[in-house]
This record gives C-alpha cells, sequence and structure tokens, in this order.
C-alpha cells in the first residue's frame, strides 16, 4: 500500500519591504490580506496542521500550490523552510499557484526557492510542466495552472503545449496509478468565474481521452469531490481546504488535508481517502473516510 497525502493553499504572507512592491497588484493584495484574510489564514492553524501531517509519516505529499500570498522574496523563502520541515525533495511534489505568480516579475521566484521539489524524474525535462514522478506503482503528473494576472483575477491557464504534452504524459504512464496535481479544480461554479481554470473544458477532454485514477486540486480552500469522465470509468478530483484556515468562512472549510491509501494492481487499483480537518478545539482529527474506488 502506497500512502499519498494532499496539502494546499499555505498562503504564507509578510508585509512588502519596498515601496516598488506596493505599486502594483501587490499592493491591492496587502490591502485585501491587512483588511480581511490575515483574520482566517493564521499560523497556529497551519502549524497544527503540518504537525498532524508530519506525524501521519506518509510515503509522499502533494502540494498544490498558494504556498505564498504575494510572491514575496520573504515568503518564498519562508515556504522552503516549511517543504523542508515535511521532507527531502524526493519525497515531496510542488506545483505553483496563482499566488505564487502573483505578479510577472515573480515568475522565476518558484523555480529558484522550491526546484527539487518541481523536478521530474527524467533531468532532461526539468522546469518544463507536466513534469512527471514515478513512486512504486504511482505516477504523479504535475502540472501548473499559475498564471500572473491583473488587479481581481485569480484565474489559471494550462495553454495547448503543455496540454499536449499531459496528454503525453498520461499515456507513457498508463499501467500505473495515475495521480494528477493541478492547483485550479477542472469544474467551477459560475461565481468563480474570475478565478477559474480557462481551459478546464480542453483539460477534461484529455483526461476524457487518456484517463487517470485521482486528480488532486487546491484553490477553492474547500473540502470537494467531482467525478470527471474518463475513457473507461469516472475519476475522482478532491479538492481540499487552505491549510492556513483558521474556521470556516462562507464556502470555505477549516484547515484539513487528505490522505489516499492507494493498493491493488492495474484494471483493479483501490483508493481510499481519509479526511484530517482542524476542529474547533484547535485539535486535528479525522472527519471523513471513504472509498474512492
Amino acid at each position: 500500500m502506497f500512502a499519498l497525502a494532499h496539502i494546499s493553499d499555505l498562503h504564507l504572507a509578510v508585509r512588502p519591504g519596498r515601496l516598488a512592491e506596493f505599486a502594483s497588484k501587490r499592493g491591492l493584495g496587502f490591502i485585501n490580506w491587512h483588511r480581511a484574510r490575515k483574520y482566517i489564514h493564521r499560523i497556529e492553524a497551519l502549524n497544527a496542521i503540518t504537525r498532524d501531517l508530519q506525524a501521519a509519516a506518509v510515503d509522499h505529499i502533494a502540494v498544490t500550490g498558494d504556498l505564498v500570498n504575494l510572491s514575496l522574496p520573504a515568503e518564498y523563502a519562508w515556504a522552503r523552510q516549511w517543504l523542508e520541515s515535511l521532507g527531502a525533495p524526493d519525497n515531496v511534489t510542488v506545483i505553483p499557484g496563482n499566488h505564487d505568480l502573483y505578479v510577472h516579475a515573480a515568475r522565476r521566484g518558484p523555480a529558484e526557492y522550491w526546484g527539487e521539489y518541481m523536478h521530474a524524474d527524467d533531468a532532461a525535462t526539468n522546469g518544463i510542466f507536466p513534469f512527471v514522478r514515478r513512486r512504486g506503482d504511482v505516477a504523479l503528473i504535475a502540472l501548473s495552472t499559475a498564471l500572473a494576472t491583473g488587479p481581481f483575477l485569480a484565474t489559471g491557464r494550462l495553454g495547448e503545449d503543455q496540454l499536449t504534452r499531459f496528454a503525453d504524459a498520461l499515456y507513457r504512464t498508463r499501467g500505473s496509478f495515475r495521480v494528477v496535481l493541478i492547483h485550479h479544480p477542472p469544474v467551477s461554479p459560475p461565481n468563480r468565474y474570475l478565478r477559474r481554470l480557462i481551459d478546464a473544458a480542453e483539460f477534461r477532454a484529455v483526461l476524457a481521452e487518456h484517463g487517470a485514477d485521482l486528480v488532486l486540486h487546491g484553490h477553492d480552500h474547500c473540502r470537494s469531490l467531482v467525478w470527471l469522465d474518463g475513457p473507461n470509468k469516472l475519476i475522482p478530483a478532491v479538492g481540499v481546504p487552505s491549510a492556513s484556515a483558521q474556521a470556516p468562512h462562507g464556502h470555505e472549510d477549516a484547515s484539513g488535508y487528505n490522505i489516499f491509501h492507494i493498493d491493488g494492481t492495474p484494471g483493479g487499483w483501490r483508493c481510499e481517502m481519509i479526511t484530517r480537518q482542524l476542529k474547533a478545539d484547535e485539535s486535528v482529527g479525522e472527519v471523513d473516510r471513504r472509498s474512492l474506488s
């Protein structure tokens, strides 16, 4: 059995240090953080979830983006320390989210600070998304929807070239239990139009043709499970809350993460999902367990 943990959306935040950093989308982002989000995303919640995840001693951890808030160097460095507390780069896979590429000037930040956590098994393809990591019978296919956008937008996009490579990666990993990592969800409600994955339909079309066994995403800060079309069976797509959410807020859930127990053989895979969540008394415990097979 292979145990895979999924956590997302830390939103580690620091105050911009230079006046120039306020003169961009970061300025609006900082105002939003100061007026509201800093009361939702709390380091105490993240610390509690992190301790629980460390104690779980899983085989691998997937982090699906938005590790930072405004793409500032100090935030990237803080996220790097957090990643190192989870494990070595071979045991933790990271993809960027829209907050990790908040402005165009930060486009090299994730690779500079977390590059080892985003490396493919094949070194020749490093720096190219999607990248593939094989861990036993599990193949992790890591996509990037990170896109620097204008104010009040949080959309993501894969692009035609990445979608083509994605189809090829799914083909090359057939026979493995294929886990697709993506930040933006593959299905968004109408009220999330300005935060959607722009080419979600194209992403779903690739899955419908080539198949996968599990899709993991963040971005919406809530527990979710939808089923996507595959060539032979439906594919579960699972979202998790922000890892730093102190309590439920609007549509968003309190901090939590999932553990997936993966077992079986091609054509007969079994996958059980265990959901762990921060509770009102600030402890972390199991709140749901279900089969995704």
